[in-house]
């Protein structure tokens, strides 16, 4: 249950003894659901001759695909992404080990090519890759249980208030309708009475290679018209089936997201049909409001529109031939 981060092992020890590839630059793509990084990056890839490392940690289940907007081959167009449809929906999986995952790859890459490009909008996998985690408390089953206790009997609404009281810096950052991530968080403060943005604060991981942080934004207005437009084409293409074929695995962390958890409430008769489709695109605008507001508080991103491809192109070049202009 939740993203268990115990990455400080000596496989990434191992990882980062190696050689550093201080010539090799890693272009990190990062901007909120539906503003466009596909399409960018895959014309950066071919431009760059490269490949590219998917941090969108719900792409990586091969089952979900129309609640995902996980890119089509066409759409792909000849670039590997790698970790796209990496496993299957029921194996568990964090963004700890993600870490470990991408940064290998991100090696293998770098052996025949001078850039690489990752891209997502999963904050906590994103987090993983560029900058690694602190170590975080172990949860004894007691405390577990018992948080999974108050999350059925008192509901999530109960947990999510326990945590704004304790930790309002993580509260206002993370999803706080994903009960497996609000339920990860209470454990940590109930374990060791300490919030959980204690131990994302500390110093972190260097990486072994040069990094460029990107970051995507449009207009509100043109940012919220696309969302919208997306969820129409997601329903259009099959995303209450989809969801359906999903009831076995209903409980995965996975699952616990905007998209798929509006469509199981209105398959429980919470709500009607054009309700549940009202507050996925409520619920899929909130979410990529937050995902701006995570990627505002790293200075280290240069923020661009989509569109311009030619602006972005230019800051990938500076970084390397080194010719980086603060």
């Amino acid at each position: 249950m939740g993203v268990e981060i115990s990455v400080k092992n000596h496989e990434l020890a191992a990882y980062m003894a190696k050689e550093l590839m201080e010539d090799k630059l890693l272009v990190v793509i990062v901007g909120p659901t539906a503003v466009g990084k596909t399409a960018l990056c895959v014309t950066l890839a071919q431009l760059f001759g490269t490949e590219i490392i998917s941090a969108d940690s719900r792409q990586f289940f091969k089952e979900m695909a129309i609640g995902t907007a996980k890119p089509t081959v066409e759409e792909m167009d000849g670039v590997v992404h790698h970790f796209v449809d990496h496993m299957s929906v029921d194996t568990p999986y964090s963004a700890g080990r993600f870490e470990l995952d991408a940064l290998a790859k991100a090696k293998t890459l770098f052996a025949t090519h001078d850039t690489v490009i990752a891209t997502g909008g999963s904050t906590l996998y994103i987090k993983g890759l560029v900058e690694g985690f602190d170590d975080m408390p172990k949860t004894p089953e007691a405390v577990r249980a018992q948080v999974i206790a108050d999350y059925e009997e008192k509901g999530l609404e109960f947990l999510v208030k326990e945590l704004w009281a304790n930790d309002p810096a993580y509260a206002d950052e993370v999803d706080l309708q994903n009960p497996q991530r609000v339920m990860r968080a209470v454990e940590v403060f109930r374990v060791s009475g300490q919030p959980m943005s204690f131990y994302r604060k500390n110093k972190l991981d260097a990486r072994p290679f040069k990094m460029l942080k990107i970051g995507l934004e449009r207009e509100r207005e043109e940012l919220y018209d696309r969302i919208n437009r997306r969820v129409d084409i997601m329903i259009e293409q099959g995303l209450f089936e989809e969801v359906e074929r999903l009831l076995p695995y209903r409980e995965v962390n996975a699952l616990q997201t905007v998209g798929y958890k509006e469509v199981f409430d209105y398959m429980d008769g919470q709500y009607d049909r054009e309700e549940a489709i009202r507050l996925l695109k409520r619920n899929t605008r909130r979410y990529a409001k937050r995902q701006l507001t995570y990627f505002k508080k790293d200075e280290e991103f240069h923020w661009f529109h989509p569109e311009d491809e030619a602006g972005i192109v230019a800051l990938i070049r500076e970084h390397l031939k080194g010719e980086v202009k603060e």
